[in-house]
């Protein structure tokens, strides 16, 4: 009987604090629902680890009036350089994730892990994805010194003189490196590599046929070749772009497959609140569906786009897998 009795008490404390902690478990629920209702409720942060008036800070710089206005709270773009935009990505992954600190990325950020041995931060791990926010192809440019009019003739030359052509890139690591790898890989051609401080000094180079080939980003050469004065032979994306109708795509010029897309997009730090990211997500979806948003984005030779954040994770992990591959056949290493 005794025993009993110390089983019914028992089972009735355990039934109680199994009650009490039910209520704080839906007490603490019901709080972060009412958190996310009410966010923001103070101002936000978007960090970029590149200069102003690159594509990534355009698109912070997009997307903070149209969360102030929205949200009635300020939104600062704070431009952090340094490291391949390591800098920023750092400062944002150590931050509190409420939400308050957000990470404008390019492609540069799936590159990192493949050429840097030793960062303090995880590239995917570290960060919950909101959504994609753009895409843009490259161009092709070569020298008018190589007497080149098409991809097909480009490549016939290139594997005629195997290491004796070869290509310029905005610095080791960088995405024009990378997209020029994948080029050499799936084309079967030797080029040898010449890198560059930055995208201006790469592209003139090439323009002044002191180098032979530049995979070079849309928007930094559309105007160029449109004047030109600068020799297009191809575009990267999957087709062709309304500007140049008649350039044709690296994979309908022999090499069938290829494609080189640069992307952009917003990330939080890991274990932001679910509900939260959502809002912002659905917030950058309003965003970029303006039509002079569109246009803006248009004008630099990209797409305004969106995507799940669950969509965008898993971008970055296939991204990062693609880059170690490249990175490790071509040696590629930043340190």
């Amino acid at each position: 009987m005794f025993q009993q009795t110390l089983f019914v008490r028992a089972s009735t404390r355990w039934l109680k604090i199994g009650l009490v902690g039910a209520l704080m478990a839906s007490l603490g629920w019901a709080h972060a629902q009412s958190n996310a209702s009410s966010y923001p409720q103070k101002p936000i942060k978007i960090l970029v680890g590149f200069s102003p008036g690159g594509v990534p800070d355009i698109v912070a710089r997009v997307l903070a009036p149209k969360f102030t206005e929205d949200w009635k709270q300020a939104v600062v773009v704070e431009n952090r350089l340094g490291a391949g935009s390591n800098i920023a990505a750092q400062a944002a992954a150590a931050s509190a994730p409420d939400g308050y600190t957000l990470l404008s990325v390019s492609s540069a950020h799936a590159i990192s892990p493949a050429i840097y041995s030793k960062l303090s931060y995880d590239a995917s791990k570290d960060f919950a994805g909101i959504t994609l926010t753009a895409t843009g192809p490259a161009l092709v440019i070569v020298s008018p010194e190589l007497n080149v009019n098409n991809m097909k003739e480009f490549l016939a030359l290139a594997k005629s003189k195997p290491g004796q052509l070869n290509y310029a890139s905005a610095g080791v690591g960088s995405g024009a490196q990378f997209a020029a790898e994948l080029l050499k890989s799936q084309a079967g051609i030797d080029l040898a590599h010449i890198p560059f401080k930055g995208i201006p000094e790469a592209l003139t180079d090439t323009m002044a046929g002191r180098t032979h080939v530049f995979i070079s980003p849309y928007a930094s050469a559309i105007n160029l070749v449109k004047e030109g004065k600068a020799k297009a032979i191809a575009v990267t994306g999957s087709t062709r772009m309304p500007d140049l109708p008649n350039l044709p795509t690296v994979s309908e010029s022999g090499v069938p497959g290829y494609k080189w897309i640069f992307w952009y997009g917003l990330l939080a730090p890991a274990n932001t609140p679910r509900d939260i990211v959502q809002k912002i997500q659905s917030q950058v979806v309003v965003a970029l569906k303006q039509p002079q948003v569109i246009q803006r984005f248009n004008s630099l030779g990209t797409e305004a786009v969106t995507s799940t954040p669950e969509a965008f994770d898993q971008l970055i992990k296939d991204e990062i897998q693609l880059f170690k591959k490249l990175a490790t056949a071509s040696g590629i290493k930043a340190d």
